[in-house]
């Protein structure tokens, strides 16, 4: 290491996003990205702001959009925050509302940036445990916490818990933060929206990467009690005060206000994942109930690394998490027909169903 880092450069264990590899022909499952296209209106709104005005800052409230995903989740204007990606968006909540004195609960298989931004914000934490089925058990966080972060549906699983369940941990914890991050929440997931007007500490956070297929313009988003937004605002005016550029805003805001499109691409991902579980099973995999925008499945004739790695042999990438819990598995993202049809065939072949 370069003697220039700091301790604290010295000392973090770095999140590690998925692969981008250019390979000829690739099926690319393992970034979760949409396989279908951005609204058309959010793409020729990006394309009408792509103009001089570009010179300009941008509106750092981001105004309109948050009056659009305001009217879109029946909130008000003052309790929606947008940051860049939600990412940004949870990295603000984790130093304004989740480092408390007593430890941040999480589960102990979940989004892989939580313990990230826990060593590099300094946050007390502690892991509890997913059952013998690889699901949250609301029950298991009824001990002391100062906070809470639960990934809904959860992430590499696709499990999600009914919003019921939420509302239960809320009510066990109604005086500290709880965090809810639905990233992939509209692929038949239950949102825990609607429980904000009676719990102040509910923070929501959601992200346009997935369901409105614009990874590419890194827009997040948190919703809660407007106490709550305000903690979120002084953070972010302390480290990026114009969060999202004009293309960004301009491009989101049309894709909230395009509802038609958004609910037409979230069917055919369902779809789509419905028809890869099938096959999948087909070929003797185990898949979990996914209510996301991929599947988490294992093989009892091939670990989850060698698998991969077959795959890959057939242009064919999807992510694997060598963690011993997650060992067996490949988290599968959900793509077109034809992907699934490449996907399925080179499982055959290396599975020597053929």
């Amino acid at each position: 290491m370069n003697p220039l880092w700091s301790q604290i450069a010295r000392e973090l264990s770095p999140y590690v996003p998925g692969e981008q590899p250019r390979i000829t022909n690739l099926v690319k499952l393992n970034t979760n990205e949409s396989p279908f296209g951005p609204s058309p209106l959010a793409l020729e709104a990006i394309r009408a702001a792509a103009v001089d005005t570009l010179r300009l800052y941008p509106d750092p409230e981001a105004t309109e959009l948050r009056e659009a995903l305001a009217t879109h989740h029946g909130v008000k204007p003052e309790q929606v925050f947008v940051g860049n990606g939600s990412d940004e968006v949870l990295a603000h909540a984790f130093v304004a509302l989740l480092k408390q004195p007593k430890p941040l609960l999480f589960p102990d298989v979940t989004y892989s940036f939580y313990p990230v931004w826990a060593q590099l914000f300094g946050l007390a934490c502690e892991t509890v445990p997913l059952d013998d089925e690889m699901r949250v058990r609301v029950e298991d966080y009824r001990r002391a916490a100062g906070s809470i972060v639960i990934a809904n549906p959860n992430a590499p699983t696709g499990i999600a818990l009914p919003r019921s369940e939420i509302a239960q941990l809320l009510e066990v914890h109604p005086n500290i933060p709880v965090v809810i991050d639905e990233a992939y929440v509209d692929f038949s997931g239950e949102s825990a929206v609607p429980l904000i007007a009676d719990h102040p500490n509910l923070l929501v956070v959601q992200t346009m990467s997935k369901s409105r297929a614009l990874a590419g313009l890194r827009v997040g988003y948190a919703l809660g009690d407007a106490r709550l937004i305000a903690a979120l605002r002084r953070v972010k005016d302390s480290f990026n005060s114009y969060p999202l550029g004009r293309l960004a805003q301009a491009g989101a805001t049309a894709s909230v206000r395009d509802e038609a499109y958004f609910r037409e691409s979230c069917a055919r991902v369902v779809t789509g994942r419905e028809a890869m579980t099938r096959e999948l099973i087909r070929l003797g995999f185990a898949v979990l109930p996914s209510s996301a925008n991929f599947v988490f499945a294992s093989h009892p004739a091939k670990g989850g690394l060698e698998f991969a790695a077959a795959l890959r042999e057939h242009a064919i990438l999807v992510r694997h998490f060598n963690k011993p819990r997650t060992a067996p598995y490949l988290r599968i993202t959900v793509g077109t027909e034809h992907d699934t049809q490449r996907l399925i065939a080179a499982a055959a072949h290396v599975l020597g169903h053929e």
